[in-house]
C-alpha cells in the first residue's frame, strides 16, 4: 500500500527473482525521483511508507516539500496572509529541490550546478532519505537490504553513495565501481546489508493488473 505502490509491488517481485533469499526478509525500497518515497517491506509486503494522507509527506521531492512543521503553514496564513490555494501551490509546485535550490527540480541539473543553493538542496535530500531509512529500519526491527529505484535512485551514483555512507552503522556498504556503473548489485560479497539498483516498471505492473481483471469471469 502507499503512494508508488505499483513500483514497490514490482520491486518486491523483482527482488524475489534476483535474490530470493532476501526477498522474504526486511527490506527498505527507495523510489527516488521527481516524486519520491520509501517503503518498508517484510516478506514481500508493504508494512510502512514514508508518505501519509497525501503525497506531500515524507522526504522532499522535485517540487513537493515533504514533511514540514504544521506551524509553518499557520505562520504563512497568519503572518504572510497566504490563502489555502497559495500554500497548496507552494507546497506542491514550488518547494522540494526546486524551492530549496531556486534553480531546478531536476537532480541532474543540481548535480551539475556550481551553486551553494544546489548543494544545499542535494544535501537536504540525502539527509532526509537516510533519516527515513533509519526510521523504516526501526519499523522493521532491523534491515537486511536496501533497494534504489526511480530516476534518481537508478541513475545518481553520487546520491546513492552519500546515502549509503551515512548508513554504515546499519551494515550498509557499496563497491564504488559497481555504484558508478549503476549495477544491479552495489555491495561487496558478504556485506551485512547489501544495496541494489532495480529499475522499476510501473507500466508493466499496471498491465498485469488489467490482465488479471480482464480474466475474471462475469458474475
Amino acid at each position: 500500500y502507499g503512494f508508488h505502490g505499483l513500483s514497490y509491488e514490482y520491486l518486491a517481485k523483482q527482488l524475489a527473482y534476483v535474490v530470493p533469499e532476501l526477498a522474504e526478509r526486511r527490506v527498505v525500497a527507495a523510489h527516488l525521483g521527481n516524486g519520491a518515497s520509501l517503503c518498508a517491506l517484510h516478506q514481500g509486503k508493504s508494512i510502512a511508507s514514508s508518505m501519509g494522507f497525501t503525497a506531500l509527506d515524507g522526504i522532499p521531492m522535485g517540487t513537493r516539500s515533504g514533511q514540514i512543521d504544521p506551524g509553518v503553514l499557520l505562520y504563512l496564513m497568519t503572518e504572510k496572509g497566504m490563502t489555502a490555494q497559495e500554500i497548496s501551490d507552494l507546497l506542491y509546485k514550488n518547494a522540494g529541490l526546486k524551492g530549496i535550490s531556486g534553480l531546478s527540480n531536476d537532480m541532474r541539473v543540481l548535480e551539475a550546478a556550481d551553486a551553494p543553493e544546489a548543494a544545499l538542496a542535494i544535501e537536504y535530500f540525502v539527509h532526509r532519505v537516510r533519516r527515513e531509512i533509519g526510521a523504516l529500519a526501526a519499523e522493521l526491527g532491523g534491515l537486511d537490504a536496501i533497494v534504489f529505484s526511480g530516476g534518481i535512485g537508478e541513475n545518481s551514483s553520487s546520491v546513492r553513495a552519500r546515502v549509503l555512507d551515512g548508513l554504515r552503522f546499519l551494515g550498509a556498504d557499496y563497491d564504488p565501481e559497481a555504484n558508478q556503473k549503476n549495477s544491479l548489485w552495489l555491495s561487496p560479497v558478504g556485506t551485512k546489508t547489501p544495496a541494489f539498483v532495480i529499475r522499476t516498471d510501473e507500466e508493466w505492473m499496471i498491465s498485469q493488473h488489467v490482465r488479471a481483471l480482464m480474466s475474471v469471469p462475469d458474475r
